[in-house]
């Protein structure tokens, strides 16, 4: 009998710490450093991450205020330990990167969550000068930006409403190695002085226009109204279409290449889309010679 199937997984794990001033730029390296010592799974502001790709947890940085956003961070709720913990026991990492803005607070994360002691620690002054690490500061201090290290897609659901940034960073995994580009997403937390970000509606009004004009079926778009919530976009839209088409596929189409091409282009969440037909036009007959 292999006794090691019985291990806790937690137990087979080993904990590295990324450490730096908040604001200085750790986000944004966080993938460099992971890849530079073989590490898929990050621990960063409340999220589990696996190869750029959420796997548990909610971003800390919407939490309501900074003292909300700390005690999220550090895992005190026993029902966001359980969330990472699911996780853990499902993809069993051998190895983890932990971020934090001191080596109590890296340490305080990896207790919270019963991981193992942490075996290196990384500094964000190894990584990046003291140049770089004043303008990240600027830019949060300023703008009140925070780097996530995931793609732009995977944040859509969590962030609707808030700034999302695609970052594309060219790097190299070694000399003479081929470039590739490693995509970040800059958001804004909810408690920046600089309040929420919000798109036009005009802009999701051009968007449907210009759907509408690519739908052969589609004869004008009647009306369109947009509210946003915090859990995204609700967008209705009155239609009218062209005899001879079958209104259930088509105001069926519609609505996916709608929702899909609004996600694409600003990167906000659309909760829900209602599509009503308000009339059918009959095309004008041809005059014959």
């Amino acid at each position: 009998m292999n006794i090691k199937n019985f291990m806790d997984p937690r137990e087979r794990i080993t904990v590295y710490a990324f450490v730096g001033p908040s604001g200085t730029g750790k986000s944004y390296r966080a993938g460099l450093v992971a890849s530079e010592n073989g590490i898929n799974f990050i621990i960063d502001d409340g999220l589990f991450i696996k190869d750029n790709e959420i796997i548990a947890g909610n971003s800390a940085k919407k939490a309501p205020t900074k003292i909300e956003t700390v005690k999220h961070a550090l895992f005190m709720e026993d029902k966001e330990k359980e969330d990472i913990l699911k996780a853990i026991k499902k993809y069993k990492p051998e190895r983890i990167l932990i971020l934090g803005t001191s080596d109590n607070m890296v340490k305080k994360i990896a207790q919270n969550l019963g991981l193992p002691e942490i075996s290196k620690f990384i500094y964000i002054s190894e990584i990046a000068t003291e140049e770089e690490m004043q303008t990240a500061k600027r830019i949060r201090t300023t703008e009140g930006k925070h780097v996530i290290p995931v793609p732009t897609f995977e944040l859509k659901k969590d962030f609707s409403g808030y700034i999302l940034d695609p970052l594309q960073i060219f790097k190299s995994k070694g000399k003479g190695a081929k470039p590739y580009i490693s995509e970040k997403s800059i958001i804004r937390p909810t408690f920046s002085y600089l309040g929420n970000f919000t798109i036009s509606d005009s802009v999701f009004r051009q968007i449907i226009d210009y759907m509408a004009d690519k739908t052969e079926a589609i004869y004008k778009i009647a009306k369109t109204r947009v509210d946003t919530t915090v859990d995204g976009e609700n967008i209705y839209i009155e239609i009218i279409i062209l005899y001879g088409y079958n209104i259930m596929d088509l105001v069926s189409e519609f609505k996916m290449k709608v929702k899909k091409e609004i996600e694409r282009l600003t990167a906000m969440n659309v909760q829900s889309i209602d599509v009503v037909v308000k009339g059918i036009q009959i095309p004008e007959k041809k005059e014959e010679n």
